[in-house]
């Protein structure tokens, strides 16, 4: 419940100041045409970037976890390598060679290829766990492999597909780097131009109660998709490992595909980075505040994934080993606040700090906060899909052979559930040092991250100077990304 509430300071921010303009003032305010564009756009990002992602994701894990496909530890690698890029660096090397990208199409695409690693790494991680014994049972009732996948596998991936989807929604709610530069127009991007023209404005807090409807419907769909099922193996004995599918003539089509998948998301703005840095004529290489702005944004990655997967473990917990209303209202309360813009978390926190913790204020701790607080899904998603797959008998036997919880706890379910903890620690370690809006508002005075020095430089439309920002940022964030790969390999 402390973590709920946690979680809930940005969500009371926004319902509380509603209530205090009025309803009549709110109305006017939400009936907008403005409000309605900004709405369609909203719409068709978020839905089209799930889908997208969604299909993209289970895809690329299928080719690499069930087939013959020819070097698929490197095409694992590869694919889940795009975390270390920030959409907002990905929209930078697009937009900085060419001015096409910019409007639906463009976003959409850029936006994909940012985020389907948060899809394509849980469904890999599922298929890896998975039993090839219903599969097998499948194909001898006479089901074909297209039928079994539909009936038998994808049923099993709900929980990886549902998850990794709902995480990509939710970041395409908070958006704002990407879109921006991409001159998408987004409820994000409204409410960070409204709150520049007043600190304080009463339309963009109306903007921002929408988004957190649009949090809710979201949650809410993806909890009534997901069910109530159990997917940890319940048999006698120990599963095997599937044989991979041989892909014969479709081989060449496969590694294609992966390999465009690949280019676009990696190769272009790597190479539009690498532009930037051999010919911008204000490229400059400043290592005092090169290695100060690296230095800051790995220690508050490391601190805020600590802190996050700290918290997002009695969430998942109590979601998955012991379910029911009370758990599941505490599991999707923490979500509200990741569709939520940076800058509306970072005003929420400064109110509570001023009024209750005046001492917080323009300090680590409370930046750190705003990290858990926007992240904790990211870590809860990962932890609760490991639990998930950790046999509840195992305790159950531990404890008859006579281990306290405590011990069994640390014995058992830690080292099975541990490559999830991991994982959810890399993913938002890598949003931590990546992270803008709520950095720029509430890092202490004279914080600087590797962020922030990039946005004010870009914001310039100095792409010379904002190069080694970015690349530092990309060879900060790929060490996680690779080990978030191998956690990602380890078996269940």
């Amino acid at each position: 419940m402390l973590v709920a509430l946690l979680a809930a300071v940005p969500l009371f921010f926004v319902v509380g100041y509603t209530v205090s303009v009025g309803w009549s003032e709110a109305w006017r305010l939400l009936i907008r045409p403005r409000v309605g564009e900004l709405l369609v756009n909203t719409t068709k990002l978020v839905t089209g970037g799930m889908a997208a992602s969604a299909v993209l994701g289970t895809a690329a894990a299928w080719l690499v976890e069930r087939t013959a496909l020819p070097g698929r530890r490197v095409w694992h690698v590869l694919l889940a390598a795009p975390l270390a890029l920030p959409a907002f660096v990905v929209s930078y090397g697009w937009v900085s060679l060419t001015a096409d990208v910019e409007g639906y199409p463009g976003a959409l695409l850029i936006v994909t290829l940012a985020y389907y690693p948060l899809v394509y790494l849980p469904v890999g991680a599922t298929l890896r766990g998975l039993d090839p014994a219903l599969e097998e049972s499948a194909r001898s009732l006479g089901l074909g492999p297209w039928r079994t996948f539909t009936r038998v596998v994808l049923p099993q991936l709900r929980p990886a597909v549902l998850g990794g989807s709902l995480l990509v929604g939710l970041h395409l709610l908070a958006e704002f780097g990407a879109l921006q530069m991409l001159r998408f127009p987004t409820f994000t991007t409204a409410i960070y131009d409204q709150y520049r023209s007043s600190f304080n404005s009463p339309a963009a807090n109306m903007l921002a109660g929408v988004l957190v409807l649009y949090c809710a419907v979201l949650v809410g769909t993806e909890l009534s998709l997901r069910g109530r099922h159990r997917y940890a193996r319940l048999g006698p004995g120990a599963s095997r490992t599937a044989q991979p599918a041989r892909l014969g003539r479709l081989t060449a089509p496969a590694v294609g595909g992966l390999g465009a998948v690949v280019g676009l998301a990696l190769g272009v703005p790597l190479v539009s980075l690498v532009r930037w840095l051999l010919v911008g004529a204000s490229a400059a290489f400043p290592a005092v505040e090169l290695a100060t702005a690296a230095a800051t944004a790995a220690g508050l990655g490391l601190a805020g994934a600590l802190c996050t997967v700290l918290l997002a473990l009695p969430v998942a917990w109590l979601a998955v080993r012991h379910p029911g209303r009370i758990g599941t209202l505490l599991e999707r309360s923490t979500y509200t606040a990741n569709a939520l813009p940076g800058i509306v978390v970072a005003l929420a926190l400064v109110t509570v700090s001023l009024h209750i913790l005046p001492a917080v204020y323009q300090t680590t701790t409370l930046l750190i906060a705003a990290y858990a607080i926007m992240f904790l899904p990211r870590a809860t998603v990962a932890v609760r899909g490991a639990i998930a797959q950790a046999p509840p008998v195992l305790d159950d036997v531990a404890h008859a052979l006579g281990l306290r919880p405590t011990r069994a706890w640390l014995r058992v379910t830690l080292p099975l559930i541990a490559p999830g903890v991991g994982a959810g620690a890399i993913l938002v370690f890598l949003a931590v040092v990546t992270e803008l809006t709520a950095t720029l508002l509430l890092s202490p005075t004279g914080t600087d991250t590797l962020a922030t020095e990039f946005w004010s430089n870009v914001r310039d439309v100095d792409y010379g100077a904002a190069a080694p920002y970015a690349g530092l940022m990309v060879l900060l964030s790929t060490p996680a990304t690779f080990l978030l790969t191998r956690s990602a390999r380890r078996s269940t």
